[in-house]
């Protein structure tokens, strides 16, 4: 069996968030959202499960990271081709997010940009022409 990444994000406002990530392409999984959380699915392996401040709280003792300020996680996901990351990071941008906080990469091999979604929260989508480099 594939090993799975759930990445657990707080969120501020969980409708908003909810509605964000499903308008950058992430799939609503009803089974594992109620009102303190929403399980975003971007694919079989890849889940963002979006969790309420009272309800990251009760995983952790430590506090919640204003990531509009300071950098928590660096958070990259895969694209299918260059146009398709175009099209993530513009519709974040479109949607209540921002998009490029961070320069466009393009290596040739390998292209790249980034958008924050509305807790501050940054993702790189990258296309590579094939596996990373050893």
């Amino acid at each position: 069996m594939a090993r799975m990444i759930f990445l657990n994000l707080p969120v501020t406002d969980l409708a908003k968030s909810t509605a964000f990530y499903e308008a950058v392409g992430a799939t609503k999984n009803p089974q594992f959202s109620d009102d303190t959380a929403s399980c975003l699915v971007f694919s079989d392996t890849i889940h963002a499960m979006l969790l309420t401040h009272d309800k990251y709280r009760m995983f952790t003792q430590r506090p919640i990271a204003d990531t509009h300020n300071v950098s928590a996680a660096l958070i990259a996901i895969s694209a299918d081709s260059k146009a398709d990351v175009d099209t993530m990071v513009e519709q974040a941008g479109r949607t209540g997010g921002i998009g490029d906080p961070n320069p466009k990469q393009d290596h040739g091999f390998m292209y790249g940009r980034s958008f924050e979604d509305p807790d501050g929260h940054v993702w790189e989508v990258i296309w590579m022409a094939g596996p990373p480099p050893a």
